[in-house]
């Protein structure tokens, strides 16, 4: 195993990228990332066990039930949660989504994260998404600044291994800081990979390795509302 340049786009097939779209007020800082396969993926997730879940969560959840995805939407700046309408917008956002991508509604997976209980208006998104996706491309960078909140430096890693003489790659972006303990706490994690693997060997995988890795984490006892970790194939 050797660590890789490409983080989230490292493994094949994967374009990301990420803009400031308006969200929030700092003009110098992202708030708005997207992953996108060219094909669609095998998916999985793991969510936070939080009684209060995030409205993202809720449509997420559903949309990838069938094992499959094809694209990742996300800002930041707004966790879209404790909100009237807040399945309402996921929603939106998941559609705006798809249709700029021309894929399916359904292989949407869609995260929002920052403050809590404020609506989040769709027209920033839907003013930016057109930028977002003639940006995509090998711009892992850009997605992992979009996901950001009170973190201070983006996070991004990629490594390559072989399985049977083939090349595998793994990449990832994450953001996450304060508020960590068991059970993820406020963290999105997007994972893609081109190792060939079910979905349901993807999602026992995954479930499996949180419980050893992220969810024995702890800072200071708080948890989240929009925890999230997807990874696709």
């Amino acid at each position: 195993m050797q660590f890789i340049e490409g983080g989230v786009t490292a493994a094949k097939g994967f374009l990301a990228g990420g803009i400031h779209c308006g969200i929030r007020k700092n003009k110098s800082k992202a708030d708005l990332a997207m992953i996108f396969s060219k094909t669609p993926c095998a998916a999985a997730g793991v969510y936070t066990q939080n009684l209060v879940k995030g409205a993202p969560i809720l449509v997420t959840r559903k949309n990838i039930a069938d094992g499959r995805a094809q694209a990742v939407i996300c800002n930041s700046g707004n966790a879209n949660t404790c909100n009237a309408d807040g399945i309402e917008i996921a929603e939106k956002m998941s559609k705006i989504c798809a249709d700029a991508l021309d894929i399916s509604v359904d292989d949407v997976v869609v995260a929002s994260t920052g403050v809590i209980g404020l609506p989040l208006s769709v027209e920033p998104i839907e003013n930016g998404i057109g930028e977002l996706v003639s940006g995509l491309g090998d711009n892992s960078e850009f997605a992992a600044e979009g996901i950001m909140t009170t973190d201070t430096v983006k996070k991004e890693l990629a490594i390559s291994f072989e399985i049977g003489g083939v090349e595998c790659k793994i990449g990832g972006i994450a953001k996450g800081s304060g508020m960590i303990h068991p059970n993820m706490a406020t963290m999105l994690v997007f994972i893609t990979t081109d190792c060939a693997i079910s979905s349901a060997m993807l999602q026992k995988a995954l479930s499996t390795d949180i419980a050893n890795t992220f969810n024995m984490v702890s800072v200071d006892g708080d948890t989240s509302t929009n925890d999230m970790v997807t990874v696709s194939y």
